[in-house]
């Protein structure tokens, strides 16, 4: 079989698919399609189906939001092949085209048959990468926001919905309807527990609708949690360029990934599921000590790299970790103040997963950004970051590190609110004009009055003292005082 990225160019020498994509049928249906499902999800299910099996799992991959057409227009162009490039610490590229996704449809044009895919019994699972601020919940509290615009919209309007969970629900009422039974719902996004915060979201949509429908979600619906991981950064015109000269491949939008991969599910899947242990997905009875371990290890750390190393002028990863006290800082608040938060972890040598994280931050060939790091940044250090923060409180253990990364999100939005930072290193984020307004303010405490996101936690004695420290540090003394001042022991 010829394998085409475009409509007149072959792939060459580039590894492409051996199977019959002809062959192939989609079983899942993937809200949220960007680069992370693209390097992660996709990827796998491609390695799958290489070996010859798993071949009725193909991928219908759908955008809902109105930038996803972009998207729309470079998948249809290419047969929904693209090029997932693999950079290597040493330079070196590893790209290989992709071929499990079969098909990309546009919600906002595309709803029938969007809604035709969701009630085919052939596809079984529907899954989701829609961001940590995508669940349409308070920040603040964690539960589902019935008041959210989008939210108010789609009850309305389930037929130009501008949320994959109105899709996800209305697709749940017309299987009942029709006497199928549901799909798996897998969330693959960053929170602790997706699996159950997608089932709050969905059954919490669905109740808006019809009691009865959210009560069928509720008991017969599978949410299973996951972990993933990959490191996988924006795409730029400098990876389309590299992939034609180094490889004579014209790809619209191909996907550059660090080498590192894992994902870890449970196993609770009622229609079935592809074989992915056969390429090295892990499916476990509880995926809690995983995504917990990741989320408040390698994620919060993202976090710190990008507030403390934008002040700094840094504006990728790998250059921030060569910055020696940025790098103890992370080596610190993994092992001093996250670690301690996780639990029991059998089997699991946390010391090396930590020093393999620092590896794998320091990697020049990824070329990961702080603005990519930072966005969506009220959702994720709520997700990442404040719950490590609450539950080091709670047992009296040190926070002064964890504060300090807060104080340093506070410093970098007001740094955004003095002009501080090129207008292309400020990261979109649905909080940005509250965020950067309490950051200005005259009283520094005020960003914790941000409910919103930090809840009840802003009023807590003890964090705000360590906050307020900390953020006088950074305006007195500078990101490298603060972080000096962190890292020195504390006085009994």
């Amino acid at each position: 079989m010829t394998v085409r990225i475009s409509a007149d160019l072959p792939t060459g020498g580039v590894s492409s698919p051996g199977y019959d994509r002809t062959a192939a049928s989609v079983g899942v249906v993937h809200f949220g399609f960007g680069n992370f499902h693209r390097s992660h999800q996709a990827m796998y299910l491609d390695r799958l189906m290489e070996r010859g099996e798993g071949l009725d799992w193909g991928i219908c991959g759908v955008g809902v939001l109105p930038q996803d057409a972009a998207m729309r227009d470079a998948m249809r162009a290419q047969d929904c092949l693209y090029t997932l490039v693999v950079r290597h610490p040493d330079g070196s590229l590893e790209p290989r085209v992709v071929g499990s996704v079969l098909e990309y449809l546009f919600g906002p044009e595309d709803a029938d048959e969007v809604y035709a895919r969701l009630v085919d019994p052939g596809v079984r699972i529907v899954s989701l990468t829609v961001t940590e601020g995508g669940y349409l919940k308070d920040a603040g509290t964690g539960e589902f926001d019935p008041t959210d615009e989008a939210v108010v919209h789609d009850v309305e309007h389930l037929d130009s919905a501008r949320t994959a969970f109105a899709f996800v629900v209305e697709g749940l009422r017309r299987r009942r309807e029709a006497g199928l039974e549901p799909f798996t719902v897998l969330s693959c996004d960053n929170l602790q527990g997706n699996g159950t915060v997608c089932r709050q979201t969905v059954v919490g949509f669905a109740r808006l609708v019809d009691p009865a429908l959210a009560d069928w979600i509720a008991a017969e619906v599978a949410f299973p949690n996951c972990m993933v991981d990959r490191i996988t950064p924006s795409t730029t015109d400098a990876d389309r360029t590299s992939l034609a000269e180094e490889f004579g491949v014209k790809d619209r939008w191909p996907v550059p990934a660090e080498p590192f991969t894992q994902w870890i599910v449970e196993d609770r899947f009622p229609l079935g599921r592809p074989a992915l242990e056969e390429v090295d997905v892990q499916f476990v009875d509880d995926v809690e000590p995983y995504e917990l371990m990741k989320l408040r290890l390698l994620n919060a750390s993202h976090q710190a790299i990008a507030y403390l190393g934008a002040p700094l002028g840094y504006t990728l990863v790998d250059e921030t970790m060569r910055d020696e006290r940025v790098r103890d800082y992370l080596l610190r608040y993994m092992s001093d103040e996250a670690a301690p938060t996780l639990g029991d972890l059998p089997g699991i040598d946390l010391p090396g997963y930590v020093d393999t994280l620092l590896e794998r931050f320091s990697n020049p060939a990824v070329r990961d950004t702080l603005v990519r790091l930072a966005t969506d940044g009220g959702n994720r250090m709520a997700t990442f970051t404040l719950p490590t923060v609450r539950d080091n409180l709670a047992a009296d253990r040190p926070i002064r590190l964890g504060a300090l990364m807060v104080a340093a999100w506070a410093e970098y939005w007001a740094l955004v609110a003095r002009d501080g930072l090129p207008q292309s290193e400020i990261p979109p984020d649905v909080h940005a004009d509250a965020m950067r307004a309490a950051a200005a303010d005259e009283d520094p405490a005020a960003f914790l009055g941000l409910t919103r996101i930090f809840g009840d936690l802003g009023a807590d004695e003890r964090f705000r003292e360590e906050f307020l420290a900390a953020r006088a540090e950074i305006a007195e003394h500078g990101v490298h005082g603060a972080l000096d001042r962190s890292l020195r022991p504390v006085e009994a």
